[in-house]
């Protein structure tokens, strides 16, 4: 790797860097808020909203890398331009693709980087982020863990924590049951823990008492124990089967879905068009790093800057996106049409290549002397 390769590779890889951490940052800011009030309205602490929006933030980057890269190359490439020293490189001898060769090699490393992502990254956090939030939003565990307040987990069950160790240990627990009604229990402990035994989640208490009041008689009989098991039975949801989402499932299982595995057409096509956005998604860095490149390099030094080929290289991206989600969008109504995300993909690589490769549109003029002028 030459000098000017590594000194223009160098500024491409710690500007994308720069970039994807920032726009990550601001895309996960905005898009965690919402899970803020999720978390806090089933009594859990910051811990857990972080850990549940951290979960996302492959996929953020996933999504991000390539837009990033894309504007880093227009940074990079026009600063050079407009301080001259792409002219001055020229001058020494350094060809067309030798001055590109840094993006694309930049290109190169942020595609594998986006692979590493998409393929194996980003569906076993997603994974993971899913089965969180169904964990928060179903377990009736994940509920009791509330202190100091009335948990009503449903007409027929109240439980009362007063704290909560940081082993998990409960302590001064009320649990109020009338599912038996109109034989209504009145159980008191001293402390207890939330377990699964299986799949039903269990509370254990300790050094306690249980109170029942007979229908009719108007008795009450108060047994005390030392420990005391109470099952939750059908109120914990944490048993339901939970479909999975086509982000959270390996890629294998998506390319291998069938009719035959209980699934319906549409969404084996949809499955089918997850896997495959995957496999053409970090070729796109490769597309938009081209487009950069062409709209840059291509042409004479214009002095007043090169706002035009900017903004004109940015409304190719936008145009190359949109013809790439409308071939995924048309990928997922049938199987037969998944070639048109390849195709959406490989074909503005291969003319983009083209485009670079020909021979200039214009030239670099330089003035020669008149040799002749003055003479006899």
């Amino acid at each position: 790797m030459s000098g000017i390769t590594f000194y223009i590779f160098r500024q491409l890889i710690i500007g994308t860097l720069l970039v994807s951490i920032a726009l990550a940052f601001i895309v996960w800011l905005t898009q965690s808020l919402p899970f803020l009030q999720f978390v806090i309205s089933k009594g859990l602490g910051i811990g857990t909203w972080l850990k549940l929006t951290t979960l996302l933030l492959p996929w953020f980057v996933s999504v991000i890398l390539p837009a990033a890269l894309f504007f880093v190359v227009l940074f990079v490439y026009n600063k050079l331009s407009l301080d001259r020293e792409l002219v001055v490189v020229q001058s020494a001898g350094v060809s067309l693709w030798g001055i590109a060769s840094p993006a694309l090699l930049s290109a190169l490393v942020v595609m594998v980087v986006g692979y590493s992502l998409t393929l194996f990254a980003v569906p076993e956090t997603f994974r993971s982020f899913k089965e969180l939030q169904w964990s928060i939003r179903n377990d009736v565990s994940q509920i009791l863990l509330r202190e100091g307040a009335f948990n009503q987990l449903a007409n027929e069950l109240t439980v009362y924590v007063r704290s909560r160790g940081q082993s998990g240990e409960l302590r001064g627990i009320l649990v109020h049951d009338t599912r038996n009604a109109p034989n209504n229990v009145t159980l008191m402990a001293e402390r207890g823990m939330i377990v699964s035994d299986g799949s039903e989640p269990k509370i254990l208490l300790a050094n306690g008492s249980r109170q029942e009041l007979e229908h009719g008689s108007g008795e009450l009989s108060v047994l005390y124990f030392d420990s005391y098991s109470l099952d939750f039975g059908s109120l914990s949801r944490s048993t339901e089967d939970r479909f999975a989402d086509n982000r959270e499932r390996t890629t294998r299982e998506l390319l291998n879905i069938s009719e035959a595995d209980g699934v319906s057409a549409i969404n084996v096509s949809r499955m089918r068009a997850e896997a495959h956005q995957r496999i053409v998604s970090p070729l796109a860095t490769v597309g938009y790093t081209i487009v950069a490149l062409i709209f840059l390099l291509r042409g004479s030094f214009n002095r007043r800057g090169q706002t035009g080929r900017i903004i004109a290289a940015i409304l190719g991206v936008v145009t190359l996106q949109a013809i790439s989600l409308g071939a995924a969008n048309l990928a997922s109504q049938s199987t037969s049409l998944t070639v048109l995300m390849y195709l959406a993909v490989i074909i503005p690589i291969v003319i983009g290549f083209a485009i670079l490769g020909a021979p200039r549109w214009t030239t670099i003029r330089r003035h020669a002397p008149s040799w002749g002028a003055g003479t006899a």
